[in-house]
């Protein structure tokens, strides 16, 4: 076996500086724009664990089970340093989509590194020697700009190796900066922060202690104000209230946050590395964070807190939430996108489900979890967009963080994001060639390295290109036929807005439930769902001179309604279904929760 130097990130000041053999840890080592770096090198690249996508399934159920065991600890261990007696619930609320997330991040890191070390004889690491306090982030806002960078994913790399007892050569810092998170406070951001502060205050001046509070609704500002109007109060339009930053200081802890444990080698490494990485808001900043809720010009006794967005990165928000929870306040949710209620397994979805007395879907339910309550897409309630029938096609396209994340039935990290591209190509290469000059292709504008836009002009040279800059809204107006890609959002909001929508991904990296498929089958029955790039080519060529009719058909049209009514319908007087549900939940809340963990006290 020839013995391979092992490169876990696309930080090239980590590779070896001479010419020998490489093993790159996953394709996200490999950064198109750095081809020439790379692609002359005697390397191979570690295939990825998660490709096998029934290990990913049941790594998720096996990490979902160590979650709810290590929530406890943590709850425990944070209520005895900070003298406090919150129950689970509560730090579900603050602390769970963090830990849920970086379990999930960093088993993975940890089962590619077991793997390599098992099949390939490592002939050396180079990593940055970094400090203990570097790239910790100060709260989950900025734990979402570290998890998507070579920077931070070197340090958890070279933790990892230092856990497994693994010999590493230690480089000085780059001869650059490390990603930042946000915690610096820009001009902007300043601005920003006071015009929010401002704004709250206006609405705390006009607020009474026991209305329902709304903030991060996902509702339009005017369906938000006319939803707050039949609820009986006057409107107010909350902000998002920046989190202090705190310094970093481990010594708080006087002891393990976690204690390490007979059991197996991930579950020992997971406890020792939340300690190092739990976000400051937690530990050296949790009783300036708790101070900052109490001072809110927020209702002290709510009547039901309902928010869309802010239950995972908005830190203040969850501090105050959680406390009122404790008090009898119930907490409502509302979807804010695609693949709930679609996708076979979904981290978020399973959170917030379990964090709230109110899950609002687009239309679907969930038998026995009865927080679970269908309402309709009240995302697009006061929005009409006509189809162009002589308009363009929109490709609209999707990018993932190279390294993986949370654990949902979508592609995983670079590899499986490289397979996607390579779909979208062979649809572009299906279709006629006097049909390709009537695409438009929507990146997407988060790039993650990926660099679209180069990828695109290398493979179709005349490709029309978006850069996801544009508002949605304007280029539908200008469309013929969307063409959706990947299993989220887009296609729930064309079909419920009733505009020609082609659908086409790859099963085996979209898996979904089985509740759903039925109706996915008859999509696929009419046309409109296909589960490869060219069967998707073919129904556009075929219905491109009249759109309109095949869209307009009773048969399509049947089933487009009826998939909507499940996951997408916008329903007749949505705001009086609103004010409704809002007055039953905070009158009566829920007397019986379901059997998910969300019952715990």
């Amino acid at each position: 076996m020839v013995a391979r130097f092992l490169v876990t990130t696309a930080l090239e000041d980590t590779w070896p500086s001479e010419d020998i053999p490489i093993v790159f840890l996953g394709e996200w080592c490999r950064l198109y724009d750095r081809k020439a770096a790379w692609e002359k090198l005697d390397a191979v690249v570690a295939p990825y664990h998660w490709d096998d996508r029934q290990k990913l399934h049941k790594d998720y159920l096996y990490l979902q089970a160590l979650y709810e065991e290590l929530l406890k600890e943590l709850a425990t261990q944070l209520n005895e340093l900070h003298g406090v007696n919150h129950s689970v619930r509560y730090w579900r609320i603050l602390v769970g989509v963090w830990l849920g997330y970086f379990i999930q991040m960093l088993f993975d890191r940890w089962a590619m590194l077991q793997q390599v070390l098992l099949n390939y004889e490592i002939s050396g690491v180079r990593l940055i020697r970094h400090s203990e306090a570097d790239l910790v982030p100060n709260d989950m806002a900025e734990f979402c700009v570290l998890f998507t960078s070579d920077d931070w994913n070197e340090m958890i790399y070279g933790q990892i190796l230092s856990q497994m007892g693994v010999s590493v050569k230690k480089i000085g810092s780059p001869n650059r900066e490390l990603i930042k998170g946000i915690s610096t406070i820009s001009p902007a951001r300043r601005l920003k922060r006071g015009l929010a502060l401002m704004v709250n205050q206006i609405s705390g001046a006009l607020c009474r202690n026991t209305e329902h509070f709304f903030i991060s609704s996902y509702l339009g500002i005017k369906q938000d104000f006319l939803l707050q109007a039949r609820l009986g109060q006057l409107p107010k339009f909350w902000r998002k209230v920046d989190v202090p930053v705190s310094i970093f200081d481990r010594d708080v802890l006087q002891g393990p946050l976690a204690p390490a444990k007979d059991n197996d080698g991930f579950t020992s490494l997971a406890r020792t590395l939340i300690q190092h990485q739990i976000p400051k808001a937690y530990l050296e900043g949790y009783r300036d964070l708790i101070s900052l809720t109490e001072n809110l010009p927020w209702p002290k006794r709510p009547k039901a807190i309902f928010t869309s967005n802010s239950y995972s990165s908005d830190e203040v928000f969850k501090a105050w939430a959680a406390k009122k929870v404790e008090t009898g306040t119930p907490l409502i949710i509302g979807q804010h996108g695609g693949n709930y209620g679609v996708g076979l397994w979904n981290f978020t979805e399973d959170h917030q489900i379990a964090i709230s007395d109110r899950f609002l879907t687009w239309g679907w339910g969930e038998s026995g979890k009865n927080a679970v309550t269908p309402i309709g897409n009240f995302k697009w309630l006061d929005k009409t967009i006509v189809a162009d029938k002589v308009g363009i096609a929109l490709l609209v396209e999707m990018t993932i963080p190279r390294y993986s994340y949370h654990m949902f039935s979508m592609p995983v990290a670079a590899g499986q994001w490289l397979i996607y591209f390579e779909d979208q190509c062979r649809f572009v290469q299906a279709l006629p060639v006097d049909l390709r000059d009537q695409l438009l292709v929507r990146n997407s504008p988060q790039d993650y390295g990926f660099a679209q836009k180069g990828r695109w002009q290398e493979r179709f040279p005349d490709i029309h290109l978006d850069e996801g800059k544009q508002p949605m809204a304007a280029l539908l107006k200008k469309t013929r036929m969307l063409i959706s890609t990947y299993n989220a959002t887009t296609y729930l909001e064309s079909l419920s807005l009733n505009l020609p929508t082609l659908i086409f991904w790859n099963p085996e990296h979209s898996e979904l439930r089985e509740s759903a498929l039925p109706l996915f089958e008859k999509l696929k029955s009419v046309g409109i769902f296909h589960e490869t790039p060219e069967s998707a080519a073919r129904q556009m060529a075929a219905v491109w001179n009249d759109v309109a009719g095949w869209w307009e058909s009773a048969g399509v049209q049947s089933v487009r309604e009826e998939f909507c009514e499940r996951y997408a319908y916008i329903p007749e007087r949505p705001l009086n279904v609103m004010a409704k549900i809002f007055r039953s939940t905070a009158n009566n809340k829920i007397a019986s929760r379901d059997s998910s963990p969300n019952l715990e006290t």
